[in-house]
C-alpha cells in the first residue's frame, strides 16, 4: 500500500474571500497501512457544497473549522482498495466523510456501504439520494412544515437542494415560487418541474416587489438557502404564522462585511417561526427519507441534475461554480475508476 500516492487539496490559510490555489494548494502524500478498524477507500465522487466554505473559515460551526494543513473536508463516494475490518472488503463501494483527494482513509464503522444492486449511479447518493436530498427533504417537511394550499417561496431554487424541496413541496399540495439567477433556470423550474411561478433575481428589480407579485395571498413558507438581501424582502412578504428554514447564507460566505437582516421584527409582528437546521441532526431517520425520496425519483415525481466535473486536478474552479451560479444541479468532482 505504500506505494500508493495521494493527492490532496489542503487548506494552507484561511481565505479572506472566494477561495485562490494559494488558500487550498495539492500535495502528494504516501498513503499508509490502515490501522485496525480502518479502511482505504479510492475516491470516485467527491462532494462539492457551500458548506465547505465555511468549514474553510474559523468562526463558530455545527462541525470544526478544516484545520490549516489537513486537507479539504468533503463527503465522498469510494471504493475500497484495503480493509482492517470486517466491517468492510476490498471492492466495496461506501460513501464516507472525506477529503478533496485521492484515496481517504477512515473508521470502517463510519463507512455507509452502498447497495449497487439496483443499478442506480452511484453519484445518485451524493445527490437526491444522499446528503443534498436528505437535506431537501427534512428541511422542508420536519421544518418548513408545509400544508397543502399554502405558497412556499424557494431561494436559490434551482440549485441541488432548492429543486428538490419545491418539488417535495409541490407533491404535499402547495403553491410554489422560485427565485434563480436566470432565464434558463426559471424556465427549468417552470416548464420541468412544475414551479407555479419563478422569479429570475437577477432582473426582477426591487425583491419585495417581485416576491409579492409572484406570491399575492403572501408566503406561508420560505426555504432560504442565500441569506442577504432576498432574506431581508422574504421577511416583509410572510404571512401569520409562516416558517422559515435557514439552510445557507451562501451571500455571505465570501463577504466578511455583508450586512445582516434587517427585518427580523417581523418575526414578531407575523408570529413567524425561524429555524436553521443541519441535515446531521436526523441521522436516525435516514433510511426512511432515502426510502421516501427513491419512491418519489422513481415514480417520475421528483427530477434532478447532477453537475459533474472530471478530474481531481480541477477541484477548487469546480467548487467556484457554487458562487458564480454557473453549476446546473448537484455539483461533484468525478475520479473515474481504472
Amino acid at each position: 500500500m505504500t506505494d500508493l500516492i495521494n493527492r490532496q487539496y489542503y487548506l494552507a490559510q484561511r481565505p479572506a474571500s472566494v477561495p485562490t490555489s494559494e488558500d487550498v494548494p495539492a500535495r502528494d502524500v504516501p498513503v499508509a497501512e490502515p490501522a485496525e478498524g480502518m479502511a482505504v477507500i479510492k475516491n470516485m465522487f467527491i462532494s462539492l457544497d457551500p458548506a465547505i466554505r465555511g468549514w474553510m473559515g474559523d468562526d463558530p460551526n455545527y462541525i470544526e473549522p478544516i484545520a490549516i494543513n489537513d486537507a479539504v473536508r468533503s463527503s465522498v463516494i469510494g471504493r475500497v482498495v484495503k480493509s482492517n475490518s470486517p466491517e468492510l472488503a476490498v471492492g466495496d463501494a461506501v460513501m464516507s466523510l472525506g477529503a478533496w483527494e485521492a484515496y481517504t482513509t477512515g473508521p470502517a464503522v463510519a463507512m455507509n456501504k452502498l447497495d449497487e444492486s439496483a443499478g442506480l449511479p452511484l453519484s445518485n447518493f451524493l445527490s437526491v439520494l444522499g446528503p443534498t436530498g436528505l437535506t431537501a427533504f427534512f428541511g422542508i417537511l420536519d421544518v418548513g412544515k408545509p400544508k397543502a394550499g399554502e405558497t412556499v417561496l424557494v431561494s436559490a431554487a434551482a440549485g441541488a437542494v432548492g429543486s428538490v424541496v419545491g418539488q417535495i413541496a409541490k407533491i404535499k399540495g402547495c403553491r410554489v415560487v422560485g427565485m434563480a439567477g436566470s432565464d434558463d433556470k426559471c424556465a427549468w423550474l417552470k416548464d420541468d418541474l412544475g414551479f407555479d411561478e419563478v422569479i429570475n433575481y437577477k432582473t426582477c428589480g426591487d425583491y419585495g416587489d417581485a416576491i409579492r407579485k409572484a406570491c399575492p395571498d403572501g408566503v406561508d413558507v420560505y426555504f432560504d438557502n442565500v441569506g442577504g438581501e432576498i432574506l431581508d424582502a422574504a421577511l416583509l412578504c410572510l404571512n401569520k404564522f409562516a416558517r422559515v428554514a435557514v439552510c445557507g447564507w451562501i451571500s455571505t460566505y465570501n463577504d466578511a462585511d455583508a450586512p445582516g437582516p434587517k427585518n427580523l421584527w417581523q418575526l414578531v409582528a407575523e408570529s413567524v417561526t425561524i429555524q436553521g437546521f443541519v441535515v446531521i441532526d436526523y441521522m436516525d431517520r435516514f433510511p426512511e427519507a432515502i426510502g421516501q425520496l427513491a419512491e418519489w425519483v422513481m415514480s417520475g415525481q421528483i427530477q434532478f441534475k447532477e453537475d459533474i466535473v472530471d478530474g481531481l486536478d480541477n477541484i477548487l474552479p469546480a467548487f467556484l461554480k457554487l458562487f458564480d451560479g454557473s453549476n446546473q444541479g448537484k455539483l461533484m468532482v468525478r475520479i473515474p475508476e481504472e
